[in-house]
């Protein structure tokens, strides 16, 4: 099964609940300011999913007032983006720029650096929750803004291939293995980034300006798809999205790598996880480096070294060592 943790409040005492499950939130997601009716007896259960850089995790608990405050995005700021699917119960989220409510099965979508006050309501609140890096689905600062917020249904379209990938994981973890995890949560990141291509698509709650960034994140999920093709360079890149290799490099601009750099990136990042990865233990290293693009071993180990200061072999070696 995947590594998880289950946090209970009946595990500490009635007095501690509170402020323990704020605290627990506050390493979840990130620290919040929260009040509640039901304080002195507070009731909440939660399990936590890792999945390598991503983090999902399904909560009851009774209903809430969570505050977000400029100081404390100040203090601590995990650059993240939180979904989370509201399973039970209902509530509303308010930002400087938009106020939404919410009912079961809509996606709740936020930035851990955004300011917020977000307040559920019912008997018991139930949602499955999902915390990605902002590294993996990049967003300028105001087009994730306008995103944040947005009405998402959970039962059509892209918000429900979302929202069945998250309550599936969270129902069973069992028919999978650790190992799986980094990889659920590679799809979890294209699932995302596929969502917020669709919003800026669908041009209600963003200017034209932004249809840009569309693009760009449209041929990140290109990329990602055809990693294992030893023919994707720019200008099949380009090709394939009827722009020219030039303005594919512009638009690339303004990311954290040129596009060639990217592409190398994440390839590096694949053959590294299947190098630290037990069950893939038997497949020689020079497979795993064809498979990701990189036919030359020299070329490899070299990128590989320069990516994480150890050569592919001794990667491993330390991986599997680790296992015994």
């Amino acid at each position: 099964m995947l590594d998880e943790t289950v946090f209970r409040s009946d595990d500490v005492p009635a007095a501690e609940r509170f402020d323990y499950w704020a605290e627990i939130l506050g390493r979840t997601h990130a620290p919040m300011e929260l009040r509640s009716d039901h304080a002195d007896d507070f009731r909440a259960c939660q399990r936590v999913v890792d999945l390598g850089a991503v983090t999902v995790w399904s909560a009851t608990y009774l209903p809430l007032v969570f505050r977000r405050t400029p100081k404390l995005i100040r203090q601590s700021d995990p650059e993240a983006y939180h979904l989370a699917l509201v399973v039970r119960g209902t509530g509303a989220g308010a930002w400087a720029h938009r106020e939404t409510e919410y009912q079961p099965y809509d996606l709740f979508l936020n930035s851990s650096s955004l300011p917020a006050d977000v307040r559920s309501s019912g008997a018991t609140v139930t949602t499955v929750a999902l915390e990605l890096p902002k590294t993996m689905v990049s967003l300028p600062r105001d087009v994730a803004r306008r995103i944040v917020g947005v009405p998402v249904s959970g039962r059509e379209g892209m918000g429900a291939l979302l929202a069945r990938f998250l309550t599936q994981i969270t129902d069973d973890t069992t028919p999978y293995q650790p190992a799986d995890g980094p990889r659920l949560g590679v799809v979890l990141a294209d699932l995302t980034a596929a969502l917020f291509a669709h919003l800026l698509e669908a041009g209600d709650c963003l200017p034209p300006e932004t249809h840009r960034q569309t693009l760009i994140l449209r041929i990140q999920a290109f990329i990602r798809e055809h990693l294992h093709d030893p023919q994707l360079t720019p200008a099949a890149i380009a090709a394939s999205h009827h722009i020219s290799t030039s303005y594919l490099h512009r638009l690339f601009r303004d990311e954290d790598a040129t596009v060639a750099a990217w592409i190398r990136r994440l390839r590096l990042e694949a053959a590294h996880r299947e190098l630290t990865d037990p069950a893939l233990r038997a497949v020689p290293i020079h497979a795993i480096a064809t498979r990701w693009g990189f036919p030359r071993a020299t070329d490899f180990s070299r990128a590989y070294r320069a990516a994480y200061g150890t050569t592919p072999r001794e990667q491993r070696h330390e991986a599997l060592r680790g296992q015994e």
